[in-house]
């Protein structure tokens, strides 16, 4: 590694924030704006976008698309802002009817451009406590219609809380474990590997029961097997989150599942078994 390479990432890292701090007091007015367009779902996402465009980095759209291949439209907003942006606002909205923050976020779930999908799935989490069952539905909608890896992990948070507010949920997720489509399919990584950290104090069980563990590993073994890459490292992530819970569990599942590669000499499942070591125990 030569000199300028070496220097690179610290040059860019220190650009990054520099731009950030640059704009964050715009993104809190943004956020401010938006309360006050909670009413006009059309209107509310004309101004975000407006606000996005103008608070995007035309260097990081590049940065997006190099992690994310085949990512949509993006208008290339730093995750700090976007942050920022969403803090604002559900600040100004604590008070405001989830009916209409549910008609705002079924408004930005059909935008095209990410960053508007992604604010409106931040805004899912808040609304499970007081309209579960729309809120669901637009979470199952999302699941349906995400196509990148960025947006399926986006979800995975509120869709953990979800399932823990509702045990029947489980079915659910477990049924993606089928689905043709490969980002339903890691869904159910990316949900196990959040659940973890839902906290008690959402007003449901936590993410760290026992029950979690062992929905957890039945599901994992049914697509251990998987060839999809973005499958795997999702399923790779769950596991390592789920040791976090029960390590003796996992070292017994991932045991039984390095004997089964060794039999079949599935290379899939023998990555996600290498790839999950490093949560358990050296010996």
């Amino acid at each position: 590694m030569n000199v300028a390479t070496a220097r690179a990432p610290s040059a860019t890292t220190a650009a990054s924030n520099r731009f950030v701090a640059a704009h964050l007091a715009e993104a809190g007015k943004l956020g401010a704006l938006l309360t006050d367009l909670v009413a006009d779902p059309d209107a509310f996402l004309a101004a975000l976008k407006a606000g996005f465009a103008d608070l995007a980095d035309a260097t990081y759209v590049e940065g997006q698309r190099l992690v994310a291949p085949g990512l949509g439209p993006v208008l290339g907003v730093r995750l700090p802002l976007m942050e920022a942006v969403h803090k604002a606002f559900k600040r100004g909205t604590k008070q405001t009817s989830s009916a209409l923050i549910l008609d705002i976020a079924d408004r930005l779930l059909r935008e095209d451009v990410r960053e508007a999908r992604w604010f409106g799935m931040w805004n899912l989490g808040r609304l499970l406590p007081s309209d579960p069952e729309r809120t669901w539905q637009l979470l199952r909608r999302a699941a349906s219609e995400a196509d990148d890896w960025i947006s399926v992990d986006t979800l995975a948070h509120p869709y953990a809380e979800g399932i823990l507010r509702d045990p029947r949920r489980w079915a659910e997720i477990e049924q993606f474990v089928y689905s043709p489509w490969r980002w339903e399919r890691r869904l159910v990584g990316s949900t196990l590997a959040t659940m973890p950290h839902v906290h008690e104090g959402t007003g449901c069980g936590g993410g760290r029961e026992p029950t979690v563990v062992a929905h957890g590993v039945a599901a994992i073994g049914q697509l251990i097997g998987d060839d999809e890459p973005d499958v795997q490292k999702a399923l790779s992530w769950a596991l390592r989150a789920l040791a976090s819970v029960d390590q003796a569990a996992v070292t017994r599942f991932l045991e039984k599942e390095t004997e089964a590669a060794r039999r079949t000499n599935d290379g899939h499942r023998a990555w996600v078994v290498r790839d999950s070591l490093s949560k358990l125990a050296p010996e």
